[in-house]
């Protein structure tokens, strides 16, 4: 009785453990998107230079987690996942110093590594924690919900970290929980492996990853370059040829990086699609009006945290709800819901926010969006842990979590392509309508993109300057409008492919319904 009393316990530790380690991985996609007026403010940062604040981390993450699961099988979960907290703790320590950007960014990409690595072992030794299939399914729902929660708690932490501290706080506060998490691991989890079959892609690795880097970096590096320049075009042909090569090369291994035949499953496919876009908009909401709020609302960290309460509670909410009723087996309805709660809060955010919103008014917006995302997190992973087999159960769950990360990665580089170009082009126009000298147009232009800041090879005289007091008064309300508009391009777009998400599922589940059984459609899961 109390050896079996003992196994229990300890395995309630060691899915403790693993949801911190799981909830610190998936937070830091969204912890900083509150502390980036701070360092702007701190490092002269540019919004091309934020960007890469967010996607460095995301981008790693998505690139290597594929990998990160096989590693586990073939060199042990605890070891692997373990190192890989080493290393995120190791990369937050670097971005905790950091006085530069670049040194800032090269941080968070050891960040996205370390958690690349260690991600895929909290749901793969969830398996052999739980071996009976009706605790293992309450584990699975809680890791669920767990990796959809810390997204929303991203926002709400980050604003008191930096209101307590700066943004170096919020590297810290990794730091710590990352080490508890480390020693906890070391001690309570036990260390299993799965070598038989199994060996690492390498070179699916290497071209996944030529895809998606070099697609990301061309959105990114084109908001300041043509997107018809030699090495943009040179970046996105070469996307595209990994892409190609990557599908062809994965088709003939019989140990891929990612099983390719499992998108012939529409619910998988549908899932992942589902994935991609819910994080797509996660990110217009979370990047993008909070940078509004921070630059134009004139919002401080504690604000914003506020302002993002409501959202954060109608995720976890919704969540919990949402894993009860999933129970039925209705995918296909929640997704239709989901996708059709949190798109349409998007537009009606849009609508809401202005430079003097108040902090009631973005609530009950906020939560409507939140409530549809935290259906569509939930759902989007349990589906496909559904779909597949215990063996290929880690693979189904990083494939899932790699849209989700290519959504943000997209969500944060395209969007912010559109944000950035309406910026400046909006100055630009309004500066040369003035006339001013090109010498000055220069000087304004990255102040106001630089949070005050101004070019180090500067030559401008304060004389010169004084004399256009009023004038940059004018210029920086035309900043203001211009990324007012990028803002609604970018919030109209998110949320017209979650409504798309919420159409494809509205017509998978009329197909299932009109299509009799046993012609290669089911109703099953309707």
């Amino acid at each position: 009785m109390a050896g079996r009393l003992a196994k229990r316990l300890g395995g309630h530790y060691s899915l403790l453990i693993l949801c911190v380690v799981l909830f610190l991985t998936f937070l830091d996609n969204t912890i900083v998107s509150v502390v980036l007026a701070n360092v702007q403010s701190t490092l002269a940062a540019g919004v091309v230079d934020l960007q890469w604040v967010l996607d460095a981390y995301m981008l790693a993450f998505a690139v290597f987690m594929l990998s990160g699961g096989t590693l586990g099988d073939l060199l042990g979960r605890k070891k692997v996942m373990l190192s890989g907290v080493g290393l995120f703790v190791a990369g937050s320590i670097v971005a905790a110093a950091a006085n530069s950007i670049d040194t800032l960014i090269a941080g968070r990409i050891i960040m996205g590594l370390g958690a690349a690595a260690s991600e895929p072992g909290t749901l793969s030794m969830i398996r052999h924690i739980y071996p009976k299939a009706r605790s293992r399914s309450k584990a699975l729902g809680i890791w669920a919900a767990v990796s959809g929660i810390a997204l929303a708690f991203g926002p709400i932490i980050g604003g008191v970290i930096v209101g307590f501290s700066s943004w170096r706080g919020v590297f810290i506060f990794s730091v710590i929980f990352g080490v508890l998490a480390l020693i906890a691991g070391w001690i309570f989890l036990p260390e299993s492996s799965d070598r038989k079959g199994r060996k690492l892609d390498l070179i699916g690795l290497s071209l996944g990853g030529l895809s998606i880097s070099t697609a990301a970096i061309a959105v990114i590096l084109g908001e300041n370059q043509s997107y018809l320049s030699p090495l943009i075009l040179f970046l996105f042909v070469l996307a595209v040829i990994s892409l190609l090569a990557f599908i062809l090369y994965e088709r003939k291994q019989s140990d891929p990086v990612l099983q390719l035949s499992l998108f012939k499953i529409p619910k998988f496919s549908i899932a992942n699609t589902i994935a991609f876009n819910a994080n797509f908009g996660i990110f217009a909401v979370f990047f993008f009006v909070a940078l509004y709020l921070q630059f134009i609302a004139g919002y401080s960290g504690y604000l914003i945290a506020v302002s993002f309460i409501s959202m954060t509670a109608a995720i976890v909410v919704s969540s919990i709800l949402t894993g009860r009723i999933y129970k039925l087996k209705r995918t296909i309805p929640l997704i239709v819901i989901g996708s059709l709660l949190s798109g349409g809060g998007i537009f009606i955010l849009r609508q809401v926010i202005h430079p003097n919103v108040t902090a009631a008014a973005l609530s009950w917006t906020l939560a409507l969006t939140g409530f549809g995302f935290g259906i569509l997190l939930v759902v989007m992973t349990s589906s496909v842990l559904g779909i597949v087999s215990a063996k290929r159960s880690g693979m189904a769950a990083s494939s899932v979590n790699t849209f989700r990360e290519l959504g943000g990665v997209f969500g944060v580089a395209v969007l912010g392509s559109i944000v950035n170009a309406q910026l400046n082009g909006g100055l630009t126009a309004k500066l040369q309508a003035l006339h001013l000298p090109t010498n000055f147009q220069s000087f304004v232009i990255y102040a106001v993109t630089h949070g005050g800041h101004t070019p180090q090879a500067a030559h401008i005289s304060i004389a010169e300057l004084a004399s256009h007091a009023a004038l940059i008064n004018q210029v920086t309300g035309v900043a203001y409008k211009a990324f007012g508009h990028g803002l609604t391009i970018a919030l109209y777009i998110a949320g017209s492919l979650l409504l798309l998400s919420g159409v494809i599922g509205a017509t998978y589940m009329t197909i299932g319904y009109l299509i009799p059984k046993g012609c290669g459609a089911t109703t099953k899961d309707s």
